[in-house]
């Protein structure tokens, strides 16, 4: 029983020893800003209101879009003059 509890220490000290060698990975620094370059214009829809980005937004008479739906039913609605 005596070398059961030597060898469980033995292996738990190289554990150790072998997980303190690695070298942890650097933490991001909280104070930066992590994604500074990925911001974009939200516009919202002229029919329903979502926000969406600009990217992602149909361009229409009368504004932006969320869908080719929500386009279709504003220009029935809204005839040009």
């Amino acid at each position: 029983m005596k070398y059961l509890l030597v060898l469980l220490i033995v292996l738990a000290v190289l554990w150790l020893a072998r997980s303190s060698r690695r070298p942890l990975p650097p933490r991001p620094d909280p104070r930066q800003d992590p994604a500074p370059d990925r911001q974009q214009a939200i516009v919202a829809c002229a029919h329903c209101g979502l926000h969406l980005p600009r990217d992602e937004a149909l361009p229409g008479r009368g504004g932006v879009f969320c869908g080719e739906a929500h386009r279709t039913e504003y220009e029935k609605a809204h005839p040009t003059a």
